[in-house]
């Protein structure tokens, strides 16, 4: 395939011409974000998670399809409400045949646990951007409180679909044998690393 020297550069031009204005109107702290109600962005919402395997590699996996909410107040962020859901079944990993046994009732039980949730019970606000967000997190068929370390990352309009969108990043560390999930524990870590990227998008 050949391309075109000269039309690079415009390309690049075009788009950030294209890109800029509404890049300018992101901020970054979240004191400036908007408040209000918001409701989960699924196609840029991820659960990633990753566990120790046989003590050679730190496996990773995602969950997708992501829904929920966000009550969000930017002039007081532990009055803040996060209510999301995860369908167990979205899970994958670089294996297909791996995805159908986690699915499977010697791991997550998709079928009668179809879905992991997780509800906040407090905000603690640590830093500018940073806050400690503790809820009641569902998984195959047991509740325990967890704990997550949230970082704000942006909020602005989308350039491709104009709705005001704000951008969390979030990590943790759960034990999957806590919630009964216990196949092939020690080999297969207990700890489960969680990093997730959350977009939400203001409602009204």
């Amino acid at each position: 395939m050949k391309y075109n020297v000269l039309a690079l550069p415009a390309a690049a031009l075009a788009f950030s011409l294209l890109a800029g204005p509404a890049s300018a109107q992101v901020v970054t702290s979240a004191t400036q974000a908007q408040s209000g109600t918001y409701v989960v962005e699924p196609g840029h919402t991820q659960v990633g998670f990753s566990v120790l395997h046989f003590g050679f590699t730190n496996y990773l996996g995602v969950f997708s399809n992501v829904s929920g909410t966000l009550n969000f107040d930017a002039k007081n962020p532990a009055s803040s409400k996060l209510s999301v859901t995860i369908p167990v079944s979205s899970v994958q990993t670089t294996s297909a045949k791996l995805d159908d046994e986690l699915k499977g009732d010697q791991w997550f039980d998709a079928a009668k646990f179809p879905n992991a949730t997780f509800e906040s019970t407090s905000v603690r606000v640590t830093g500018r951007n940073d806050a400690i967000v503790t809820g009641n997190l569902t998984l195959h068929g047991v509740t325990k409180p967890e704990t997550l370390k949230v970082h704000f990352i942006g909020a602005g309009v989308n350039a491709l679909d104009k709705k005001y969108t704000t951008g969390f990043e979030a990590t943790g560390t759960i034990k999957r044998s806590d919630f009964g999930v216990k196949m092939y524990v020690p080999y297969v870590s207990d700890d489960v690393q969680l990093r997730i990227a959350g977009a939400f998008e203001k409602q009204g």
